[in-house]
């Protein structure tokens, strides 16, 4: 059993298949008299390509965790995603069939394109195929010039002393972290990791917090720790 989540929405069919290529940054050079010789690298950016489903009629095995959507509501938000030029967070839960969680696939990505098909076999369906690319976050340096007044006493025209010093930007909030939070109707634990904590990569240290085997079993009224 499988749950796809794209920026805290949850896919009403999970897809049947999904490919995960981890690109390679290797280099092959050749020494003299040495031959070829492998300079290992970082590996690239992960390319993820899936084949979702948006249904037009609610069917049994569907989920809609905030009531049914039609497949226009999930091709809005994906048009949403592309445009905002933001990444976002892609989740993949791999469940038993009890329930309790195997393993997930948590990843900041971003949306590379999609391909709408529609085709009078699948009736009043549509079939989406969306390719995402793994995002690293990355910094920029700022630089602070100081000036310093110089040693000599005389009215020289001496340029002073400059000392320059580099820092990273760090992003700041300004906002306090509440203790617990009240699960709404449509939250998930990812929506709540991204309002309350401002990463939902933190989804898992919540599942911990809270003891909780099966992330996606959250359900309104219920008071979730924070820190």
């Amino acid at each position: 059993m499988y749950n796809f989540f794209m920026d805290g929405v949850q896919l009403p069919v999970a897809p049947s298949a999904m490919s995960m290529k981890v690109n390679n940054k290797n280099e092959t050079i050749t020494l003299i008299n040495e031959g070829e010789v492998n300079l290992l690298k970082k590996a690239g950016l992960t390319d993820i390509e899936f084949e979702v489903e948006f249904p037009n009629v609610k069917y049994p095995f569907a989920v809609y965790p905030s009531g049914f959507q039609s497949a226009s509501y999930f091709l809005d938000h994906l048009e949403k995603l592309k445009v905002s030029q933001e990444p976002f967070q892609f989740i993949v839960n791999r469940m038993k069939p009890d329930g309790s969680l195997l393993f997930d696939t948590n990843m900041t990505v971003s949306i590379e394109d999609y391909t709408i098909d529609e085709d009078a076999e699948n009736g009043f369906d549509i079939k989406t195929t969306i390719s995402l690319k793994q995002f690293r976050p990355f910094g920029t340096k700022k630089l602070n010039i100081k000036s310093s007044p110089s040693a000599s006493n005389t009215a020289s025209s001496a340029q002073p002393k400059q000392k320059v010093t580099v820092e990273k930007s760090r992003p700041t909030t300004g906002k306090q972290t509440p203790k617990t939070y009240t699960v709404k109707a449509g939250d998930t634990l990812w929506s709540i990791a991204k309002k309350e904590l401002g990463n939902g990569a933190k989804t898992d240290d919540l599942a911990k917090l809270n003891n909780l085997s099966n992330p996606n079993l959250i359900r309104a009224g219920q008071v979730i720790k924070l820190g």
